[in-house]
């Protein structure tokens, strides 16, 4: 039974993935690099250290945080005010907390943005902790996000659970020990999404089958 449920934020809790898909191809086109919008969509969920060179692998650390910056500020002036909670987030949130779990948040964005979405979200008086990008050395799909989440809830990896929207969620928590229930969304298929102990449509779904989900204490 987990002691801590681990939630992704951005295509999860929020409906934002499609804003950072646009996000970055202005910061990339900006750059001199123009890349479709799905070959953006494939890689969302990574951080920037991530993100940025899977799309282009010889980029030098300073190339990585430029980009990196000059999509968040894209993003910021753009796009944060536009992004809306998934219905039922909030409800999905107490009703982990109802069953006795820690709830943490655990992203690969930034710390201002995170803290936007939880007012958004009305879930500060539900959140026990949250752990984003500027908390750790690596993004998304390395596992230091969900790992560290886990460690501020007092569980063992075997304790948790993780809830995302991505492969990359899969991918990290399965590296930290971690299972992952998996939304759909993020806008991500099934198949892309393999590795997950359980697929609902999005965090409604989860709520109106919790009794039945891999987040039931029952």
């Amino acid at each position: 039974m987990p002691r801590a449920i681990l939630f992704d934020v951005d295509g999860t809790l929020v409906d934002s993935n499609q804003f950072h898909v646009l996000a970055w191809a202005e910061a990339f086109r900006a750059a001199g690099h123009d890349f479709r919008l799905a070959a953006l969509h494939v890689q969302i969920g990574k951080g920037a250290d991530n993100f940025v060179r899977a799309l282009l692998p010889d980029a030098t650390d300073a190339e990585v945080d430029e980009l990196g910056d000059a999509h968040g500020r894209l993003f910021k002036q753009h796009y944060l005010r536009r992004v809306k909670p998934f219905p039922h987030a909030r409800e999905l949130l107490q009703r982990c907390k109802d069953e006795g779990m820690k709830v943490m948040l655990a992203t690969s964005a930034g710390g201002e943005e995170l803290q936007h979405h939880l007012d958004r979200i009305g879930a500060r008086d539900l959140v026990d902790g949250y752990t984003s990008a500027d908390d750790v050395g690596r993004s998304k799909p390395c596992p230091d996000v969900f790992t560290t989440a886990a460690r501020k809830a007092g569980a063992a990896p075997d304790e948790a659970l993780a809830v995302g929207d991505t492969p990359y969620d899969i991918e990290a928590a399965c590296a930290a020990g971690i299972r992952t229930v998996a939304v759909r969304s993020g806008l991500f298929s099934d198949e892309e999404l393999v590795g997950a102990a359980a697929i609902y449509d999005d965090v409604a779904d989860l709520l109106a089958r919790f009794d039945d989900s891999p987040l039931s204490r029952a």
